[in-house]
């Protein structure tokens, strides 16, 4: 059977409709390296081109890059044509002491994009995303200086992470953005969730000389994080797609899921998968999974058909994150 594939955004080729996130294969709880490597191997075979990681999938600074040398190595060892496989990474975080902090200076930037190179063993990286916004730093400059990364053969394409509506914006006003990644799950909604743009279609556009997060919100055209790239053709690579943590572990007792699991024949996890493919023609899941049966099942879900009513039972649903 063939991949399906969804268009990973301007000037990118398609990719397959869900991708792979290595983060779980690198931080607390990581599986054994052989283990890690057969899940990438498995991700792969059911057909993903495209692999998502970071310089700080790691437990703390002393191993940046863990996950992104795991990655490189399974791809050295991969039967298959690792050259058709995208590897996307990020840079703009740090991990001291185990913490998750941001740093989007430029200087830093600069540092993690070479780490990243070195890492990963290629001369470009396919997709360079800025981790998050640091709120000490302009968003112009951090943007600006993955746009210097590209002209210099760094980077081929330039993507965001955990961004709003407004940020795309500015950012989009610096380099063209291909990518954006953000966290979407039942249990978690905000990118679905309409927010201010900066300005409505066919307005002057109040970043095409600003350098950074200048100009007004227009609360009269809010639009969500996922629409406003799928009119843009942004990809939108979805992150925790089934819930991050240990929020999974609930999704097979979850009356509505598990309903709609038990009357398909799949799995919770993959029911979950469908709902999120289905927020919008530009959304790519990146499920993680530290196992190959995890994997295998996750891979699956771009096969899984929600009815109407099926998404309408899970868009109407209570997912509580709390204890």
């Amino acid at each position: 059977m063939a991949v399906r594939t969804r268009p990973l955004g301007p000037g990118a080729p398609a990719v397959s409709i869900l991708g792979y996130g290595g983060m779980p294969l690198s931080i607390t709880g990581r599986p054994p390296e052989a283990q890690a490597i057969r899940a990438i191997h498995t991700a792969l075979d059911c057909g993903a081109t495209l692999i998502d990681t970071a310089d700080v999938y790691c437990l703390d600074d002393g191993e940046l890059g863990h996950n992104e040398r795991l990655i490189a190595e399974a791809l050295k060892q991969w039967s298959g044509s690792a050259n058709q496989v995208m590897v996307a990474t990020k840079g703009g975080s740090m991990r001291p002491a185990g913490r998750w902090e941001r740093n989007g200076r430029p200087e830093h930037l600069r540092r993690a994009c070479d780490r990243s190179l070195a890492a990963l063993g290629v001369e470009r990286i396919d997709l360079y995303q800025l981790h998050a916004p640091d709120p000490r730093v302009p968003l112009a400059d951090s943007v600006g200086t993955l746009a210097q990364l590209q002209a210099a053969g760094k980077v081929r394409w330039v993507g965001l992470s955990n961004m709003s509506v407004r940020e795309i914006q500015a950012a989009r006003a610096v380099v063209e953005i291909t990518t954006v990644q953000n966290r979407l799950s039942p249990f978690f909604k905000e990118a679905v969730r309409p927010e201010p743009r900066l300005s409505a279609p066919g307005r002057p556009h109040p970043f095409r000389h600003a350098t950074s997060g200048e100009g007004d919100a227009d609360r009269s055209t809010d639009v969500s994080v996922v629409d406003y790239c799928a009119a843009e053709g942004i990809g939108f690579l979805a992150y925790s797609p089934v819930g991050g943590g240990r929020l999974n572990l609930r999704l097979a007792g979850h009356a509505v899921v598990s309903g709609i699991a038990r009357r398909l024949d799949v799995s919770a996890h993959a029911v979950t998968l469908a709902w999120v493919l289905a927020q919008g023609r530009t959304v790519i899941p990146i499920p993680g999974g530290r196992t190959p049966e995890h994997v295998r099942d996750a891979m699956g879900a771009g096969e899984v058909a929600l009815a109407p009513e099926d998404l309408k039972a899970i868009d109407g649903a209570a997912f509580p994150v709390g204890a």
